[in-house]
């Protein structure tokens, strides 16, 4: 299992669009993948569970990622959440 903690730069922070993204890039990965905020942890593949995070750019959130391919789904993950 990976854990980083990862600043979120999208401007917009994580509304509607951005979230649909987010979920798209987990889903690709077969490990499980969560997103922790305020003690509040969602699986990062369900748009439900992400849009109720309602995270704000400049926020950081700790990102889980636990299976075979979790190296490339913590990089590509924070690729996304730290691009402007």
């Amino acid at each position: 299992m990976i854990t980083k903690e990862i600043v979120i730069k999208i401007p917009t922070g994580l509304e509607a669009r951005p979230v649909a993204l987010l979920v798209q890039v987990a889903s690709q990965y077969e490990c499980s993948i969560h997103v922790i905020s305020n003690e509040k942890r969602v699986n990062a593949k369900s748009i439900m569970g992400m849009m109720s995070l309602g995270l704000n750019a400049g926020e950081s959130v700790v990102v889980t990622a636990d299976g075979p391919d979790e190296e490339a789904a913590i990089e590509n993950i924070e690729k996304y959440l730290s691009s402007k």
